[in-house]
C-alpha cells in the first residue's frame, strides 16, 4: 500500500516538475468519469469526486474522493449488511481520451471477525468530458 503511494506520488512529482509546458494542475469538485470495478470479492460504481488533477500531453491523472456505491454479498450469520451499500473511497485515476482507468482504496471497517482494514481495487470507465 505505501509503496503504491509512494509510486503515484513520483510519478505525480515527476510530472509536475517536468520542463513541458503542456502540462497543467487543477482543483475540481466533479469530472464526469463515471468507473465500475472489483474490490474486495464485490463490485463498485463510483463518480470521480473532489480531487486535484494533472494533465500532461493527452493524458490526465487525477487523485481524490471517490463516492460510491459498493456491491457485495454479506455471507456473515445473524445480521447482514445490505447487499448495495454507500462509501467513500480514494485513489489515483488516469483518463486518456474518454478510457478512465482508476486504481481506488477503500476502508473495511473493523467487525467481530475481522480488524479494520484498506483494500485496493482496479476499475475501468468512461469520461464525458
Amino acid at each position: 500500500m505505501k509503496n503504491l503511494m509512494y509510486a503515484a506520488g513520483i510519478l505525480v512529482s515527476g510530472l509536475c516538475f517536468s520542463q513541458e509546458t503542456s502540462s497543467k494542475v487543477k482543483a475540481s469538485f466533479f469530472d464526469g468519469i463515471a468507473v465500475a470495478g472489483y474490490v474486495d470479492d464485490g463490485a463498485f460504481i463510483n463518480f470521480t469526486g473532489p480531487n486535484v488533477s494533472l494533465v500532461h500531453k493527452k493524458v490526465k491523472f487525477i487523485m481524490g474522493m471517490l463516492p460510491s456505491l459498493r456491491i457485495k454479498e454479506d455471507h456473515s450469520s445473524g445480521t447482514r449488511n445490505s447487499f448495495i451499500t454507500p462509501t467513500l473511497g480514494a485513489g489515483l485515476t488516469t483518463v486518456y481520451k474518454r478510457i478512465a482507468l482508476q486504481v481506488p482504496v477503500y476502508y473495511n471497517p473493523k467487525t467481530a471477525d475481522q480488524d479494520g482494514k484498506w483494500k485496493i481495487g482496479i476499475g475501468l470507465g468512461y469520461s464525458f468530458r
